[in-house]
């Protein structure tokens, strides 16, 4: 297969397939060849990210990451994606596994910051405990200009909830937790954006439509528009 990329996933399965199922909506085809060439890796059984930056005596993730990393790079895609934003606290590491590109998703969404919503000087971010505790966005945020607000420890507790409990647990997609959440953002953080940098809540991205409501930058939905622009591919998003 040639003019491929490898989506290395199944951090969690469900994020996978919504990175997945959006990113085939958004690329313009009409037929079965207009689609994108990509390899998914589904290693769901790769140990969780936040236990072992909250525990270091737990199993090490990266050890994982990186032999799937030299393992698909025989491969010899154009690129690879990580649809886990908790993961990319060891982008370095990959990086240096592999001589073919890594996407960085949560530096793509804070450079979309500028496009969307260019008066922003306040971002909050929704995340992960261990992606809040790397600072993984807080460094992109400030080489960028702009000020990262994280979540109290009692919103912390309702997006462990969300993103734990309802979405990896159980499959629910709790509308009403979800609004909640940010409306909690709007009240109490004094933000312009919200970054939303976890990829079970990019399933409720897609899910619901709050963007007139609240506003709102997407990682994997900014993720993805890279993706097809390094494929050559129009983005539908674009026409909306």
């Amino acid at each position: 297969m040639e003019n491929f990329f490898t989506i290395l996933g199944g951090m969690g399965t469900l994020a996978t397939e919504s990175f997945i199922h959006t990113l085939n909506q958004r690329t313009e085809a009409h037929r079965d060849q207009d689609y994108l060439n990509y390899i998914v890796v589904n290693h769901a059984t790769i140990p969780d990210r936040t236990a072992y930056i909250k525990d270091s005596s737990l199993e090490n993730p990266e050890l994982k990451l990186i032999d799937d990393i030299k393992l698909q790079s025989r491969l010899a895609p154009k690129f690879f994606v990580i649809p886990c934003n908790t993961a990319h606290y060891y982008f370095s590491e990959l990086e240096k596994a592999t001589e073919i590109p890594i996407l960085h998703m949560p530096r793509i969404a804070v450079e979309a910051i500028a496009t969307h919503y260019p008066e922003a000087k306040r971002v909050a971010v929704l995340a992960t405990e261990g992606t809040i505790l790397t600072g993984v966005y807080r460094e992109e945020l400030k080489a960028h200009g702009y000020e990262a607000v994280s979540p109290s420890d009692v919103l912390q507790e309702k997006v462990n909830r969300l993103i734990y409990q309802e979405v990896k647990e159980n499959k629910n997609l709790n509308f009403e937790l979800y609004h909640e959440i940010l409306s909690d953002v709007a009240s109490e953080m004094d933000c312009e954006v919200t970054i939303l940098g976890c990829t079970e809540l990019s399933v409720l991205y897609d899910a619901y439509d709050l963007t007139k409501e609240f506003n709102i930058i997407d990682a994997q939905a900014e993720t993805i528009h890279r993706t097809l622009v390094m494929m050559g591919k129009k983005d539908l998003e674009d026409d909306k």
